[in-house]
């Protein structure tokens, strides 16, 4: 008690010190007392030199408050303000001991790592996802310090130098983060472009100097895959692969704030966000993949892929209802996703893995892969009943309806949906309420529609389960939900014989599925279309809808796309190759603006592939 004492007295005297030649005119800036309050407070004391200034402060507010002299109490308004000054300036300092134990703590942990785990331990010191993140100029503090340790070609100094590089190559990337947006339209913002010449890897490919990171860009910019690079470059130096993660980690992470904090549009900011959080788990997980995941810096790839995935899992807009998203795009990142199965299988059971598990489980189904789909959500609602994650556990049993539909197994798929419903009225989970109330509905369409059954009760209480869906979902305000909404309608008066009524829903689908950057929807929505116009013998359109519909779910690797190729088979055989390509031809403009040149001029090759294959 007495050193407490004596430390408080003595701390009560430095307050009093500094507020004296303030007002004596001796100390003309902050940085002083930030210097005197460095010297003369040490660290692990800190909260006693607090609680004394807290004390100061009050009394002298009081002194303010009551005394009556004007000169008194001029001068208590000046000692009130210096303390002030020191109360600001104590932040600073404290801010700054933080910084300063942080990183010698850092240190110690990685020059006492073995050889064998320095990499890793490297990687867990500059996680995103510590409650107190090294900062970039904490990061270069980070690089220096370890100048002392290191030996001319050791880990330590690769590892340093990495940093330095990775940390310039970042600045001379800040300034063209987003300037490449700017070269294409804003329907088309996303990770697309012109293979090699547009999109932001050919824009950072001519700003890097270093010729690692160069040749990832130019090669994710002709939309090759990330393994086979990584594949030539297995013997790269520990200095380079520290240098390519520093530069990886800021330019997602800067891409992401920046979306983040789009006012003008927050739906299309947070599908970038999600869109930037897929691409670069897939980059990592691919570089990974083509290192060698079980090398050691296949094994350093899957430590930071993990933790993009793990701070993308916390963000407000993870989507436990999505999977596929417009501006995750270009073919190599086709079937991208599933890269991200193997790392998974190495991870505990956490909320974290239950979420990137729902992803990939929804993403499988979108793919035509319903084995893997229903075992990822098995898996997914197991972990989240188990963390308490009602919210995910609710969007597992949702999602295991639609795939159990997808399966034809629809008494499953209504007891799964039913089961959704339950529980998210319990939890009051109104989105996973609006997600159990359309699939209750559409598998007992498609049930009924299985089983024969021609009584129209049994079609208008299925109807009515999804129109309180789409009822709940508008309300909500939620793109997605209403997308499935809208979509389960159109299929649901397909299936029923009452194609008019189907159209309404089909053409509000796919445009609610474009706004969610759905790009299955959007292929699910056009395929049906195309399907109901045929049936209103609208060939026009249903060679319009059915080819665009074709294109995208084979775009992003759907077996469904089969099913449009097959009914553009058959228009083609009933009209004729002429009249079909004059009618295809018409629509080159609106097909254009969709899916580019490129996109329309794959049309024809993908009709030819389905009727060779027949």
């Amino acid at each position: 008690m007495s050193e407490a004492l004596s430390l408080r007295d003595r701390y009560l005297a430095l307050i009093d010190e500094i507020v004296q030649n303030t007002l004596k005119g001796k100390i003309s800036s902050q940085e002083q007392v930030y210097q005197m309050l460095l010297k003369g407070v040490t660290v692990d004391t800190g909260e006693v030199f607090e609680l004394a200034l807290s004390d100061r402060i009050s009394s002298t507010q009081q002194h303010v408050n009551t005394e009556k002299d004007e000169l008194k109490q001029a001068k208590a308004t000046r000692s009130l303000r210096a303390m002030k000054t020191i109360q600001g300036q104590w932040q600073r300092a404290q801010e700054q001991n933080k910084a300063n134990s942080a990183i010698a703590s850092a240190v110690k942990e990685i020059t006492t790592a073995n050889a064998e785990g320095r990499l890793n331990t490297f990687l867990r010191v500059i996680d995103p996802n510590q409650k107190y993140p090294l900062s970039l100029q904490q990061l270069q503090q980070l690089s220096k310090s370890l100048q002392p340790f290191a030996q001319a070609n050791s880990d330590l100094q690769q590892i340093s130098d990495g940093i330095i590089r990775g940390l310039a190559s970042w600045q001379r990337l800040q300034d063209h983060l987003v300037s490449w947006m700017y070269e294409q339209s804003r329907e088309s913002l996303g990770f697309g472009g012109i293979p090699g010449e547009r999109g932001p890897w050919a824009t950072w490919a001519k700003q890097v100097k270093s010729e690692l990171p160069q040749a990832l860009f130019h090669t994710l910019a002709l939309e090759q895959s990330a393994i086979e690079f990584a594949q030539q470059h297995r013997s790269l130096s520990l200095g380079d692969w520290v240098e390519m993660a520093i530069i990886l980690q800021y330019l997602q992470r800067g891409l992401v704030n920046w979306f983040d904090q789009q006012a003008y549009n927050v739906q299309a900011g947070s599908k970038l966000s999600i869109s930037t959080f897929l691409t670069f788990a897939v980059i990592w997980s691919q570089l990974a993949n083509g290192l060698g995941e079980s090398t050691y810096y296949g094994k350093a790839s899957s430590q930071v892929l993990l933790q993009v995935l793990r701070t993308f899992t916390q963000r407000p807009y993870f989507p436990l209802y999505g999977g596929i998203f417009a501006s995750f795009s270009g073919t190599y990142l086709r079937n991208a996703l599933s890269y991200l199965d193997e790392p998974l299988r190495r991870v505990e059971g956490t909320q974290e893995k239950a979420r990137i598990l729902t992803l990939l489980g929804y993403s499988q189904r979108a793919l035509g892969q319903y084995e893997p789909s229903a075992q990822f959500h098995q898996q997914a609602l197991e972990i989240a009943r188990n963390a308490g994650d009602h919210a995910c556990e609710i969007a597992n049993l949702n999602h295991l309806s639609r795939t159990y539909v997808a399966q034809e197994n629809y008494a499953e798929a209504i007891n799964y949906s039913q089961r959704a419903l339950i529980l998210s009225r319990q939890a009051g989970d109104r989105t996973g309420e609006a997600y159990a109330l359309v699939n209750l509905g559409y598998s007992q369409v498609m049930q009924a529609q299985q089983e024969a059954q021609l009584e129209a009760e049994t079609y208008e209480t299925a109807i009515h389960y999804l129109q309180q869906g789409l009822t709940l979902s508008e309300r909500l305000g939620d793109v997605q939900s209403k997308a499935l909404c809208t979509s389960s309608l159109g299929i649901s008066y397909l299936v029923i014989g009452q194609p008019q009524t189907a159209i309404k829903y089909l053409e509000d689908g796919f445009k609610t599925a474009q706004i969610a950057g759905d790009l299955y929807l959007q292929g699910l929505n056009l395929a049906n279309l195309s399907d109901a116009y045929y049936h209103l013998q609208n060939q026009d359109k249903a060679i319009y809808t059915g080819c665009l519909g074709m294109y995208l779910l084979n775009q992003i690797g759907s077996h469904e796309w089969h099913k449009p190729a097959r009914l553009l088979v058959i228009l083609h055989r009933q009209i004729g190759a002429e009249a079909f390509l004059k009618e295809l031809q018409q629509h080159r403009s609106r097909i254009i603006s969709v899916i580019g040149v490129d996109g329309y001029d794959h049309i024809p090759q993908l009709i030819e592939e389905y009727r060779q294959s027949l």
